[in-house]
């Protein structure tokens, strides 16, 4: 496991925009099914790990325990501590699944994953295709 990399994409995704971190922005974003996966640390309350439960029901969005304390983090995502994030990019999600360094315990997770990252690369050839269509006058 590279704990690095992995903590790396977080921060990653923090300054890029596409995380969501807390109680309240993971909840809202789960709900407004934008968040692809919940990161919850290993340390993280019996009380957290049950919302984050109900989060990923309510929004239909899976979520995974990771091997990181709440410090650990928090520090990768800019604040003291943090129980839980949402990562609101697909691709982004699989890098950081990826980066776990545990492919026969996530496999599940990852098939789901690259099939979704497969039907939003589609979407966007298509959509390029179609402005393609549209400049030079094609239907």
């Amino acid at each position: 496991m590279d704990r690095n990399r992995a903590l790396n994409l977080l921060s990653l995704a923090r300054k890029a925009g596409n995380i969501q971190l807390g109680e309240e922005n993971v909840g809202a974003a789960s709900r407004a099914g934008q968040a692809r996966l919940i990161v919850v640390a290993s340390d993280a309350a019996d009380n957290t790990y049950g919302r984050v439960k109900t989060f990923s029901h309510a929004g239909k969005t899976t979520f995974i325990r990771v091997p990181y304390t709440k410090e650990e983090l928090g520090h990768a995502c800019g604040r003291a501590v943090c129980a839980m994030a949402a990562i609101t990019d697909v691709a982004l999600a699989r890098a950081f699944v990826n980066a776990l360094g545990q492919p026969e315990k996530y496999a599940e997770l990852l098939a789901d994953l690259d099939r979704r990252v497969e039907r939003v690369q589609q979407r966007r050839r298509e959509e390029k295709a179609h402005r393609n269509n549209i400049k030079h006058g094609k239907k």
